[in-house]
């Protein structure tokens, strides 16, 4: 009997046990096994566009300076103003130039009346024809020097050619500087074509880019705008310090007006087809300019990881130029989790 009820108790007891035992819920994936989705990718026909940035400026620049040296009276005009046509920018001390005028011009008058007296002489036959002649040379040169003298005085000041606005002041009143010495660094600015961008692209993109073709502009400082572009000039030699060939657009901006040297993006349509596969966003990893890395499935549960090269994004999609031709399906979730040595469970 007391067998037997040893027998019921431990059987009580484990019965309890069980009873008091929580259920553990049932993991679907172990912690080693991260669970992805794969798309199948698409190609696509779409035109060639090569994208590229750089800094926005005019089509003309013009560096203001004196024909002739001297201390710089007043500059009427500050650095970032605009100005207009005719408008008088800077000038010189006019002291040291009103004394040659003055010289030139007594020198004239002496010069006359020496033509004069030496004309009366000769027709009385007290000069030679040789004198005569002499002092018609010297009155000719005297002239002419004072023509000269009175050109400089002219540009003793600095009148704008155009309209415009000074990016740069170089120097200052009260310095003494040299002919030809620059004075005001400007940049025309006549209406809303003049401003221009100018890129730096690769040798090959040069080749495919002509005059005339379209690009799509956006300028960092006005976010969310599109602006049209237009290929007007391609240099003729790379750039020394970067190695780049320059193309130049001329910008069509409407009411918007930038400043000098603002960053701007430009994709230039060249025409061309080319076969281009979209993947969405959240594929990408370690994006990085145009350059990014993918992962695509390797058997059934692991995966390899990829460099592509972007062409252009959109609002949905990114063009994929280069890398994954051959690749039929690719990660596009929880990719941020993964790397080449990850165990994967695809799932739907």
């Amino acid at each position: 009997m007391k067998t037997i009820s040893k027998l019921s108790f431990a059987l009580c007891c484990l019965v309890c046990l069980g009873s008091c035992k929580q259920k553990q819920p049932e993991n679907t994936f172990s912690d080693d096994i991260i669970p992805v989705k794969v798309i199948s990718i698409t190609a696509c026909q779409s035109a060639s566009t090569i994208t590229a940035t750089g800094l926005i400026t005019t089509a003309n620049t013009v560096n203001y300076s004196f024909k002739i040296g001297g201390v710089i009276n007043k500059i009427y005009i500050q650095e970032g103003s605009s100005f207009k046509k005719g408008q008088l920018l800077a000038s010189l001390n006019p002291t040291e130039i009103n004394s040659g005028l003055a010289q030139t011009r007594l020198g004239v008058e002496k010069a006359k009346r020496d033509y004069v007296r030496a004309s009366n002489l000769y027709k009385d036959s007290v000069a030679t024809l040789e004198q005569l002649q002499n002092a018609k040379t010297a009155l000719e040169i005297a002239e002419k020097a004072e023509d000269a003298i009175a050109f400089n005085s002219e540009y003793s000041k600095i009148y704008a050619l155009t309209d415009g606005f000074v990016a740069r002041k170089i120097a200052n009143e009260g310095e003494v500087v040299s002919a030809g010495a620059s004075i005001l660094a400007t940049n025309e600015n006549t209406g809303s074509t003049d401003w221009t961008l100018k890129l730096g692209v690769t040798d090959k993109e040069w080749a495919a880019i002509k005059t005339g073709q379209i690009a799509d502009v956006r300028i960092d400082a006005f976010p969310g705008k599109h602006f049209q572009g237009t290929v007007y000039r391609k240099s003729q030699a790379a750039d020394q310090n970067s190695g780049s060939f320059e193309v130049e657009l001329k910008l069509v901006l409407g009411d918007f007006k930038p400043a000098l040297g603002m960053f701007a993006k430009a994709s230039i349509n060249t025409g061309a087809k080319q076969t281009l596969i979209t993947i969405p966003f959240d594929a990408l990893v370690e994006a990085d300019g145009n350059t990014a890395f993918v992962y695509i499935p390797k058997g059934k549960s692991n995966v390899s990881r990829i460099p592509v090269v972007i062409d252009r994004t959109d609002d949905q999609m990114v063009y994929v130029k280069s890398g994954l031709q051959g690749v039929n399906e690719i990660v596009v979730s929880n990719s941020a989790f993964l790397n080449e040595k990850s165990t994967i469970k695809i799932i739907k």
